[in-house]
């Protein structure tokens, strides 16, 4: 019996089980190409319409490991396709603009599968995968109420004009792309030292060995889903998100739950549609805020309202820090939690408190 059911779960997740409407009446069984039919690329292949020479034999050697490892894990190259809709689209609308290749956009599949929030082990985030650095070179906001890696729109119109600067650094897409993944200082220091400029015969980090190979795998399978056995119905991609924007300004840092009562929403919600913030509150100051479609029309006046009414329910109290005081002392002293007091105060918990500073505490 254990066997058995081992191996219906190895044929669902293979996609072999025939969908079926009721007991006994069985679909048709779905067709999945063999792993070595799935490598006859035939035509020419190209990134950027810049040839890979895959007559070569360890560049086909290479490209062909790639292609396998996608195909191997069909459960993610699933979410690609059904992403794609979502994103896509929009990512070449920008290169397009931009005067830019279309091919760019399997760089960001490459980078994180087309998640928001991804994250690398060496701090690389959001879709693009740019290190706090490059990104703050690229105009991104990343401190510690916003970190724009994290938003879609702001992060791919950073990865545009750092494709733009890439490509005049180097003269190729396929080494922008390499550069992209590894920094430009790094790859122009192996161009140097091994006398080429040919990112097929560079000696890189394994990572950026692989990396254009990756793109170039989820080109092939994004472009033609079906010879590899994906076979979707417009309702399977994931719609893209809709939303409102609006200009708010605020004197004060605002709560995101009072922005979720003001949109008639919740507060996930909110923070799904600002991934940039990193904070439970919107700082003062003036922003953009996304708002869930039609929540837009009355929004300020919504917001002025749930803010009044939030006030209006909590006492306000100044004290005056004193020595030997600690933070989580203080909000056990006036029984107010902890995260509150920090928020109420826009304070850093990593950093200590001085006698004579001042504290606001609210209590209902």
């Amino acid at each position: 019996m254990k066997s058995l059911c081992a191996v219906v779960m190895l044929l669902a997740a293979t996609g072999l089980t025939c969908p079926s409407r009721g007991f006994g009446e069985a679909g048709p069984v779905a067709q999945i190409p063999s792993l070595v039919s799935a490598l006859k690329i035939e035509a020419p292949l190209d990134f950027c319409q810049e040839p890979v020479p895959l007559e070569e034999q360890d560049i086909r050697e290479r490209f062909e490991k790639e292609l396998l490892l996608s195909l191997w894990n069909r459960a993610q190259v699933l979410l690609w396709l059904k992403r794609s809709r979502r994103y896509l689209a929009v990512i070449e609308k920008r290169l397009q603009e931009a005067g830019l290749p279309p091919d760019l956009k399997y760089v960001a599949v490459a980078e994180s599968g087309l998640l928001e929030h991804a994250r690398s082990s060496k701090g690389a985030v959001g879709m693009w995968q740019f290190m706090a650095a490059t990104g703050k070179k690229y105009g991104l906001i990343i401190n510690r109420q916003f970190d724009q890696r994290r938003d879609f729109l702001a992060s791919t119109g950073a990865a545009v004009r750092y494709f733009r600067n890439l490509y005049a650094l180097f003269g190729s897409w396929t080494l922008s792309a390499a550069a992209f993944n590894m920094g430009e200082k790094g790859l122009s220091a192996a161009i140097e030292a091994q006398g080429t400029h040919n990112y097929y015969e560079l000696y890189l980090p394994r990572q950026t060995q692989r990396f254009l190979f990756r793109i170039l795998s989820a080109k092939v399978i994004l472009s033609d889903p079906e010879t590899f056995g994906f076979h979707l119905a417009d309702e399977d991609f994931y719609p893209p998100i809709l939303f409102d924007e609006i200009r708010v300004a605020l004197r004060q840092p605002v709560p995101l739950r009072l922005i979720a009562t003001a949109s008639g929403t919740h507060f996930k919600r909110i923070r799904d549609l600002n991934p940039a913030l990193r904070t439970p509150y919107l700082p003062g100051g003036n922003h953009v805020l996304r708002l869930p479609r039609g929540a837009a029309e009355g929004f300020q006046a919504r917001l002025r309202a749930a803010c009044k009414a939030h006030l209006a329910g909590k006492g306000r109290e100044l004290y005056v820090v004193r020595k030997g005081d600690n933070l989580s002392a203080i909000a056990a002293r006036f029984r107010v939690p902890l995260a509150a007091l920090v928020l109420w105060n826009r304070l850093d918990p990593r950093k200590p408190i001085h006698p004579g500073q001042h504290l606001f505490i609210y209590s209902r």
